[in-house]
């Protein structure tokens, strides 16, 4: 026997019907019922690639039985009818924290001292942002106000975390249905999940994202160590670690830096990570599909700024104009570009937020089939949980949602969603929706209606070709069967129509006038799927066009094109060597990066002459000592934290690198404030512009770490909370670089020995100074200190290679040279803090009279942009000649580096890093007209000028562009700048 319900009753005989076995005793009378329907009249989407009309869904125990073309219902099932409505497979939300507790973030009072060590309780790891024991299924409550606001989503099933730390533990996945624990859970393990973030932890370690990198590194060197030997001591969350290791790996990013920089940290281990993106991927396609990962995309773009206010207006920078225009074309420009992806609501206002987000996506430029999969199989797949969810194939789970048109293209209504085979009505299903206009047929008459008005309130009106005047037509919907009534002139009965719909039209019969019986048929002039599809089709056709550009970085003055290495002669410069003199009148011929030829009346070989006559061309500046493209400075949060890497935490958009360039620095040494003796490992790179974070790196050179003496590092400025982290004097400055060096050499001893020890990142960087691997620049200023660590030095049989701003170095400069140590100073800095009252400009030159190895640093972003002019003080304190002068800042700093054989001078063979200068370099009125890197022109100071005009006017255009976004009703944010932060030795992230 086939039952017919009308829809809101079958909707309340199916709530509580899913018949499952379960452990759980029940009370009462046991409800056999299995939940057994058949959804008729839809048009199902059993998966993106497959979609059957007029389909008939059969449902039983919260599981698809069947899903096929119209025919004869099931025995015993309750038809649900749909008529004209569509069925799509309910979302999976691959990154939620649905039924998770809150974390909880507090740091403590203001003036909290730090915390050095765990309070977790339990033989657990030594750091509380490591919490690989977190089980999110054992966490997980039904929370049914959450559950529902996914649901009114469309979301039926969630992979949820709890989101504090940075091994966040194991996720979970369940169901968004309305029974207990046991009968949700899909799947207790799913995935490991991991950030940067350390999340609710007080602990000071880590406070940078290097310290971040540096613990996951060691922790995936403890867990092998620690599952290979015999146990000393039992670690649950090493236990714990170890067994996610099978799982996907899910690692939350902010951006595509981000991405890059946890991909090689998976690099590193053989991890390939699953990588929830910060939604600009569309900035660095190319370096993100080497990494081979997929992406968890967000749907949250920025609201339009209102630009409305001129001068509030200014605060915005050209980078968030183009982000908030480009951000929605970010899922097309995945996936046009072969990325893996998938899509999360996590980070929107409100669930709902979603849907009005995808179809911005679409809109953008995204085929609306691969959102429908990023939002179904894709997440499906992931997980692990293709065979439940993800589709309405054969014996897959009931999850499914009956919306009224396309979500993905259009403003859809969703009426119910269906979790495991229990209806939950979000919105009625009252009123038929229509088209725009039909074309209709009753009896031997024909009508024309025109439709107005939004779904759920919409009205119809008939005319004839004989009568214009139009007359009223109301319409009533039940159990998927229309109801028209009109009346066909002023006077005389009514049309009454019993009809269902037919593809876009409704066809039925019923009573004319007289009450004679009629055929009806309504066939769409113009539908709204009909329209919605053509508009779709064409847009998929037309690419999105942007007001903005996209360049390298995408801020201003970014490169729409990367540079090429190109053969160049340099004609009639004045050219200062730095090894041979200063050359007048003479030629220097650059070929594949580098410097092939240097000399008078040269040939140019087919190569681009650029005419420098009444120029200087130099070699490029190298800064051995520079703070700029870092996202951090410090780990201030031990005394040794020899184990981070700078170049983990080198930020390729800082504007500061262009800035640089313009003032022809070509090289830096990147390092590691002075917030502890024992700081982190440097990173030295060149100044390429537009390239990412690893493609800036020196490759070749020796490694660098910074080494810190003086106030900072006893934290004698840091206030009274700041009294707990040893040393808190000189003297323990000195017994820490003692104890260190000690036991790094006993931890190499064992190493040589091949006694089973564990691996150790920290005194590894250690034994390299010892061994000659790798070399100490270090912060100083009062000679007492200089002269402590020299001695230390050479009781432990090695050199401090750089003394860096060392104002007092005059006074020790003797002992410097008979060390061997350079000294890397501010050419006329002092009496800015207690320790430098007794610095002197004529540090410099007195030091280079001394035979110290002599260069001048800026540790300072700005003083960088004219180190050529600090050179020039030189001159002007103490008298040193304009040659040596100029090395100071170019073959010094490459000496002290040991990357002279590659850069700061110019000769045949050596890297085509140069300058071209309008007048002498030391002269306040020099300006670099151009700058290469390898031979590749990152500056133009002519170009520089035609692109101020080109950003004005991208810039305009944008602001217009918001301004047409705010008048049409979209939503607004006010405008708020994002100045960059300029980093000096003493900078702390948190």
């Amino acid at each position: 026997m086939i039952l017919r319900f009308p829809l809101l009753l079958v909707l309340a005989l199916c709530m509580g019907q899913l018949v499952a076995q379960t452990t759980f005793p029940y009370n009462g009378v046991f409800d056999q019922r299995s939940g057994h329907y058949a959804l008729t009249g839809a048009t199902v989407h059993i998966s993106p690639e497959r979609v059957l009309d007029n389909a008939t869904l059969v449902i039983r125990n919260g599981k698809v039985v069947s899903v096929q073309a119209s025919g004869a219902l099931p025995q015993g099932a309750v038809e649900v009818a749909l008529t004209g409505k569509h069925i799509y497979p309910s979302f999976i939300e691959a990154y939620g924290t649905y039924g998770m507790p809150a974390v909880e973030t507090s740091r403590g009072s203001w003036n909290s001292p730090p915390q050095l060590e765990s309070e977790t309780e339990g033989a657990y790891a030594w750091n509380q942002a490591l919490r690989p024991e977190t089980d999110a299924a054992a966490l997980f409550t039904v929370n049914e106000k959450t559950a529902k606001a996914l649901r009114e989503a469309g979301f039926g099933t969630v992979s949820t975390h709890h989101s504090d730390g940075i091994s966040r533990g194991s996720a979970a996945v369940v169901t968004l249905a309305e029974d207990r624990e046991n009968e949700v859970l899909l799947e207790r393990r799913v995935a490991h999940h991991l950030s940067f973030d350390k999340g609710s932890s007080q602990q000071n370690y880590p406070n940078s994202r290097m310290g971040a990198m540096a613990l996951l590194r060691q922790t995936y060197l403890d867990a092998d160590w620690y599952g290979k030997q015999r146990r000393d001591e039992t670690n649950l969350s090493l236990d714990a670690w170890a067994e996610l290791q099978e799982l996907p790996q899910v690692f939350a990013v902010d951006d595509w830096q981000d991405a890059l920089r946890a991909d090689q940290l998976g690099d590193e281990f053989g991890k390939q990570y699953v990588i929830k993106g910060g939604g600009d991927e569309y900035q660095r396609l190319d370096a993100l599909k080497t990494t081979g990962a997929t992406f968890i995309l967000p749907l949250t773009f920025p609201k339009t700024y209102d630009v409305s206010d001129p001068y509030a207006a200014d605060l915005i920078s050209i980078a968030q104009l183009r982000h908030w225009e480009r951000a929605p074309g970010n899922v097309a420009a995945v996936a046009e570009a072969g990325i893996p992806f998938v899509l999360t609501a996590d980070g929107l206002e409100k669930p709902t937020d979603l849907h009005d987000a995808m179809r911005k996506a679409v809109k953008a430029g995204a085929d609306s089939k691969l959102v429908f999969a990023a939002l179904t199989t894709g997440p499906a797949e992931l997980l692990g949980i293709g065979d439940r969810v993800g589709t309405l194939e054969d014996g897959m789970l009931a999850n499914f949602i009956v919306t009224d048109k396309d979500p993905f293209v259009e403003k859809a209504t969703i009426y119910q969603n269906w979790v495991q085979g229990h209806p939950f009505e979000l919105k009625p299903i009252k009123n038929v929706e229509l088209a725009s206009g039909y074309t209709i047929e009753v009896g031997d008459q024909t009508f024309t209606a025109e439709v107005s008005g939004e779904p759920g309130s919409q009205k119809m009106k008939v005319t004839t070709a004989s009568d214009t005047t139009a007359r009223d037509v109301s319409f009533t919907e039940s159990g998927g069967v229309v109801t028209f009534q009109f009346r066909p002139g002023e006077d005389g009965g009514y049309y009454r129509i019993n009809a269902t719909r037919v593809g876009d039209g409704y066809t039925g019969t019923g009573r004319g006038p007289d009450g004679e019986a009629v055929s009806f048929t309504a066939t769409p002039r113009q539908t709204t799927a009909t329209t919605t599809k053509d508009s779709a089709d064409k847009k998929e056709e037309s690419p999105t066009e942007y007001r903005g550009k996209l360049t390298y970085p995408n801020i201003a003055y970014g490169l729409t094109e990367l540079p090429e290495t190109a053969r160049i002669l340099f004609r009639n410069a004045t050219v200062w060597t730095g090894e041979d003199g200063i050359l007048p009148e003479t030629d220097v011929l650059i070929t594949n990066g580098k410097i092939s030829q240097v000399g008078k009346g040269l040939a140019d070989r087919g190569a681009t002459v650029v005419d420098a006559t009444g120029m200087h061309l130099t070699a490029g500046i190298i800064d051995e000592h520079s703070h700029i493209a870092l996202l951090d400075v410090n780990e201030s949060s031990a005394s040794s934290t020899a184990e981070v890497r700078m170049q983990d935490v080198v930020d390729a958009v800082d504007e500061n690198i262009y800035r640089q360039l313009a003032g022809g620095v070509t090289t830096s040494q990147l390092l590691h404030g002075s917030a502890n003796p024992i700081g982190g490992q440097s990173a030295l790179v060149k100044l390429r512009w537009g390239a990412t974070a690893q493609e800036m790196l020196f490759q070749g050179a020796d490694p660098f770490i910074k080494f810190a003496l003086g106030e900072n590092v006893k934290q004698s400025n840091w206030g009274d909370r700041n009294r707990v982290r040893y040393p808190q004097t000189r003297m323990g400055v000195e017994q820490i670089f003692e104890n260190y060096f000690s036991r790094a050499k006993e931890y190499g001893r064992a190493t040589a020995a091949g006694e089973d020890i564990r691996r150790d990142l920290e005194l590894e960087t250690l034994l390299e100074i010892l061994n000659g691997e790798r070399f100490i620049t270090c912060h100083s200023y009062q000679q007492g200190e200089i002269n402590m660590l020299m001695e230390l030095a050479e009781r432990h049989d090695f050199r401090v290679n750089t003394f860096t701003h060392i104002l007092e170095g005059y006074k020790v400069a003797d002992k410097m040279a008979e060390h061997g140590a350079a000294g890397s100073t501010f050419s006329d800095w002092w009496a800015y803090k207690f320790e430098v009252n007794e610095a002197i400009p004529y540090n410099g030159a007195l030091m280079h009279e001394q035979g110290v190895l002599t260069g001048f640093n800026s540790d300072d972003a700005e003083m960088a942009r004219r180190l050529n002019q600090e050179a020039g003080k030189a001159v002007l304190f103490g008298g040193v000649s304009e040659e040596e002068a100029w090395k100071f800042v170019t073959l010094n700093p490459a000496k002290m580096l040991h990357i002279d054989d590659r850069v700061g001078s110019i000769a045949a063979g050596k890297d085509a890093d140069l300058v071209l200068w309008n007048d002498n370099p030391l002269s306040i009125y020099a300006r670099a007209e151009r700058t290469y890197v390898d031979g590749k022109e990152y500056f133009n100071r002519e170009d520089n000028e035609a692109r101020r005009a080109e950003l004005a006017a991208e810039r305009n255009a944008l602001i217009q562009a918001s301004l047409d976004d705010k008048n049409s009703g979209g939503d607004t944010q006010k405008p708020n700048g994002k100045a960059r932060r300029l980093l000096h030795c003493d900078s702390v992230s948190h």
